[in-house]
């Protein structure tokens, strides 16, 4: 086991109602005047923007509306958020959506105190050090976003897809999470969430650290329950108890919980970005299809991951690694279509990748080569990118 940190200040508020603490908390934690940063408008055609902001009057909190924001996040809006933060001189950010709108909130609250600019967080050119404070109102279990220091945004220009990870400036300080919030979620977009709460486990569960039973535990309980629970969010949209575990699940995905002591992977989240810049897809969706090829490839170099993954997970009893491996990703497979989603690239609607494109501007954005459990170069990323365009024979 590897030496760790592990800090969250995020003070969660779980239940029915928990959207009605946003007043109580941002006067407490963010300060009298905030930026309601928010979607392109399922918050207020539900009416839970005026929830939200009815707390806030409640509490003598003065706010700004910034709305708008879209899926895939980019430096577009960052840029006026924190023109608007400055002249208004905001004290604190409140973000009321999943993970585009939070993450897009974090880049911010980054860019806020900085006197350069805001993208050399993602570009690597600076460290943010400090941020105003941000809370969070979630209504898309997926991103994890509301419990990590972690922001990813597509700077438009080139349209890069990066993240940048901080052990706790850009952690939100405190989380409001009501199953009820997602009760209206299209079923492809809760299919999406769970697989992208699922490969956040997954890049933490493919490490080349030893020792780390505990952590690998967690692990496997995360993405057992996960697998357990999600049919009956999928067959039933307002079952409370598998949207409150699903949501959960979401947030101890991607809070460092399942990653102590380890040195994480994240290739394939890497592999998915060029994706979703480049096509425009749903980053789960594309995770989906990332995350199969991912494992075939790892199943002839380094397989032992896989087949812990498939026996200790997916009830794989084989006594043969090999044959336990290949018959694991069989089932994950048939798992991620029984939730609807894509397990190729065509499937994705990507019918003629240019697969050189990817793989060139995967390493231009992750380097020469970039994985801890197996480093992947040029070589490997091209055979893994034509590994998700599937059995064309």
């Amino acid at each position: 086991m590897e030496n760790f940190r592990y800090y969250t200040p995020t003070r969660y508020i779980f239940g029915k109602e928990a959207q009605k603490n946003a007043g109580k908390l941002s006067a407490e934690l963010l300060g009298k005047k905030v930026l309601l940063v928010f979607g392109e408008g399922s918050a207020k055609r539900s009416g839970l923007l005026d929830q939200v902001e009815d707390s806030l009057k409640d509490n003598d909190i003065k706010f700004y509306e910034f709305g708008g924001i879209k899926p895939n996040p980019t430096d577009g809006p960052v840029r006026l958020g924190i023109e608007l933060a400055r002249a208004e001189g905001i004290t604190g950010i409140l973000a009321v959506g999943g993970g585009s709108v939070i993450d897009t909130a974090k880049a911010i609250a980054a860019g806020v105190p900085y006197n350069g600019d805001f993208w050399d967080f993602f570009s690597g050119k600076a460290i943010p050090e400090k941020a105003l404070p941000i809370g969070v109102v979630l209504t898309i279990p997926a991103a994890g976003s509301e419990g990590s220091g972690n922001s990813v945004i597509t700077k438009e220009e080139g349209l890069i897809k990066v993240s940048i990870r901080t052990d706790y400036v850009l952690r939100p300080l405190f989380a409001l999470l009501n199953p009820e919030l997602t009760y209206s979620l299209p079923k492809y977009q809760t299919a999406c969430g769970i697989v992208d709460m699922m490969a956040h486990i997954l890049e933490r569960y493919f490490t080349p650290t030893h020792g780390t039973t505990v952590s690998d535990g967690i692990s496997e309980g995360l993405l057992k329950s996960i697998i357990k629970v999600a049919p009956e969010v999928m067959s039933n949209p307002e079952d409370y108890d598998a949207r409150a575990n699903i949501m959960w699940a979401g947030t101890l995905a991607h809070n460092g919980i399942c990653g102590c002591g380890k040195i994480e992977d994240w290739a394939s989240h890497g592999m998915e970005h060029e994706l979703s810049a480049l096509y425009g897809v749903a980053h789960g969706a594309g995770l989906s299809v990332i995350l199969l090829a991912y494992m075939r490839y790892m199943l002839r170099h380094k397989p032992e991951r896989v087949v812990m993954l498939s026996r200790n997970v997916l009830g794989v009893n084989i006594p043969d690694d090999l044959e336990a491996g290949e018959e694991g990703v069989k089932r994950l497979e048939a798992f991620f279509k029984s939730i609807g989603m894509p397990v190729t690239l065509e499937q994705l609607g990507i019918e003629n990748p240019d697969i050189p494109l990817l793989v060139k501007r995967v390493h231009q954005n992750k380097g020469e080569t970039f994985g801890a459990y197996y480093p992947i170069t040029s070589q490997e990323s091209a055979a893994i990118y034509t590994l998700a365009l599937g059995d064309r024979s």
